[in-house]
């Protein structure tokens, strides 16, 4: 179990994050979003919309995990969301505004739980039983894990673009 102060921080990560994913991504272009830097890693574009994806299933989990009996958390194949045809349609902006509503949401939520409503549970087939507490925990690490992801793939970027022009 968490104590008060580390749920803080780790909310706050939720918090913040839409506003530090979109500093790194915003002036980014499209052939910098497109572009396959590092073999086996998404392009930045696909892990921007990824992003929505995964954290409204991660809101949409913590609300079943509140309002239901020890709810089963439904999983989903992220590799086959990641090549559907809107996340190469879809300009990265409309996921970046998606994260910021719902990243507030989330942290309203989760400041507003009740000590007894933190120990609620969920059954997640990949994961066996989950806490509200470890909703909180894999949803942070899963916003600063996707964070530097995009990181490597722009150093990568960088890289290969400082090997071409020398």
């Amino acid at each position: 179990m968490l104590t008060a102060a580390q749920r803080q921080h780790h909310i706050d990560v939720i918090r913040q994050f839409p506003a530090h994913l979109t500093a790194l991504v915003v002036n980014l272009n499209d052939a910098q979003l497109k572009a396959e830097y590092l073999p086996g890693e998404w392009t930045v574009q696909q892990i921007v919309h990824h992003l929505p994806d995964s954290h409204m299933n991660g809101f949409i989990r913590l609300k079943f995990v509140l309002t239901e009996d020890h709810p089963t958390l439904k999983p989903y194949d992220q590799v086959v969301w990641a090549v559907l045809p809107d996340v190469e349609k879809t300009p990265i902006k409309a996921s970046l505004n998606i994260l910021e509503g719902l990243h507030e949401r989330w942290g309203n939520l989760f400041e507003s739980l009740t000590e007894e409503q933190w120990q609620r549970t969920g059954y997640h087939p990949e994961h066996g039983d989950m806490t509200v507490d470890d909703l909180l925990v894999d949803y942070s690490s899963h916003c600063d894990n996707h964070y530097n992801q995009i990181t490597r793939t722009l150093a990568a970027a960088h890289s290969s673009q400082t090997v071409i022009t020398n």
